[in-house]
C-alpha cells in the first residue's frame, strides 16, 4: 500500500478532529437546516481536511501551498458559519467558543506550515 504523506501531517490530524466536532454539533441543528448552515458547515469543514490531503500529493511547493491556502479559507468559513449558529442560539456561546478556539489553533497551524513551505522554497 502506499504511503499517504498527508496521514503524517498534525494539520490533517487536527483537520480531522474538527470535523468530528462540526458534525456532532450540526446533528442537533434543526431539521431545516439540512440543506443550509448544516451541510454548509460540515462541506467547509471536510474541504479543510480534503484539501490538506490533496495537496501533500502535489508535485511541488508551490502547488501544495495552493491547497493549504484554501484549507486556510475554510477555516474561516467555518469560523462564521460558527458564529452564525451561536447567533441564532443552534449552539451554546461555550460550544461555540470551544470549536473556535480549535479553528484558531489548525488555522495558526495551517499559516505556519504554509510560511515554512515558502521558506523552504
Amino acid at each position: 500500500m502506499r504511503e499517504q504523506k498527508f496521514r503524517k501531517l498534525s494539520i490533517w490530524h487536527k483537520a480531522v478532529g474538527l470535523i468530528e466536532d462540526i458534525y456532532k454539533i450540526t446533528n442537533s441543528f434543526p431539521k431545516d437546516e439540512l440543506y443550509g448552515l448544516t451541510n454548509q458547515l460540515r462541506r467547509a469543514a471536510v474541504s479543510i481536511a480534503m484539501n490538506i490531503a490533496e495537496g501533500s500529493g502535489a508535485d511541488s511547493d508551490m502547488e501544495f501551498k495552493r491547497f493549504l491556502i484554501i484549507a486556510f479559507r475554510s477555516t474561516y468559513e467555518v469560523m462564521c458559519g460558527i458564529e452564525v449558529a451561536i447567533k441564532l442560539n443552534y449552539i451554546t456561546d461555550k460550544e461555540g467558543n470551544k470549536i473556535l478556539d480549535k479553528l484558531e489553533e489548525l488555522s495558526a497551524m495551517i499559516n505556519g506550515f504554509t510560511k515554512k513551505l515558502k521558506a523552504d522554497s
